[in-house]
């Protein structure tokens, strides 16, 4: 019979807040807007918590309740995920985050040239005792187009590549599941508050529009982030925002930031 030392008792009473796998890549199926599932692979940290008495937790358990679910990795399946996991290694809580690239395809502007393009993308979902928790996050490259230089030179105005990062929790619908949120849905808040979108494919006439298109909408980091969280709190099935943005300075050799944290007050 093998010794199950994890198992086993621990001396030392001090309970572990996370213990588990990381880095652990996976090919999962996302819930694709246009095209219903997409497939990507997924860097996930898998973890639960240790009470004080246990030596260890079960590794390979993470892997056999993982595998059991290769289906959607959605806001609808991650607390079943979790529920099991807690139960199989006899937790009070257990936590999931599942990072991935996912893809669109772009349609250039004017030539109607067409590319895919990647976004890193996130869901973290977490189970508490009776409650669960669950975050979908987007970070989005952007043209940003400084309004101070465009107001004071003589020639042009200095632009950058901005990041914007958005995290959101849905409100709860009626059979406790989080609102539907899409990932397209936090793309295209993000990319129509900054300059211009960013673009995997552009011919001349891209560019040029392109260009024109952030000259005419110059931004600060600072409008960016409030571009995005007006657009946010407008819509009802987000309860719960944070919004980042960082331009990658041209002209600086650092870089600037904003950002704005939000939750919609109760009834």
């Amino acid at each position: 019979m093998m010794v199950d030392l994890q198992g086993s008792p621990d001396d030392r009473k001090i309970a572990i807040d996370q213990v588990g796998v990381t880095d652990l890549k996976y090919p999962i199926v996302i819930l694709d807007r246009l095209h219903e599932k997409q497939q990507t692979v997924a860097s996930l940290t898998m973890s639960v918590n240790l009470p004080h008495h246990f030596k260890g937790t079960h590794m390979s358990r993470f892997i056999e309740v993982l595998s059991e679910h290769r289906g959607e990795v959605t806001m609808r399946t991650l607390p079943t995920v979790l529920k099991q996991l807690k139960a199989v290694l006899e937790a009070e809580s257990a936590r999931i985050e599942v990072r991935f690239p996912y893809f669109l395809e772009r349609v250039a502007p004017v030539s109607g040239a067409t590319a895919p393009m990647d976004y890193d993308c996130w869901f973290i979902g977490e189970v508490n005792g009776g409650s669960d928790d669950f975050l979908l996050g987007v970070r989005v490259p952007v043209t940003s187009l400084c309004p101070c230089s465009k107001a004071i030179s003589d020639y042009g105005a200095h632009n950058q590549r901005g990041l914007v990062t958005i995290e959101v929790r849905g409100e709860r619908e009626a059979e406790g599941h989080p609102a539907l949120i899409w990932i397209e849905e936090l793309v295209a808040v993000a990319e129509t508050s900054g300059s211009a979108p960013v673009y995997p494919l552009l011919k001349r006439a891209d560019e040029r529009h392109v260009t024109m298109q952030a000259y005419d909408n110059p931004v600060f980091v600072e409008d960016m982030v409030r571009n995005v969280a007006s657009k946010l709190q407008s819509d009802d099935r987000i309860a719960w925002f944070r919004v980042e943005a960082v331009n990658q300075e041209s002209i600086h050799n650092h870089s600037a930031f904003a950002r704005i944290e939000w939750k919609r007050p109760s009834v």
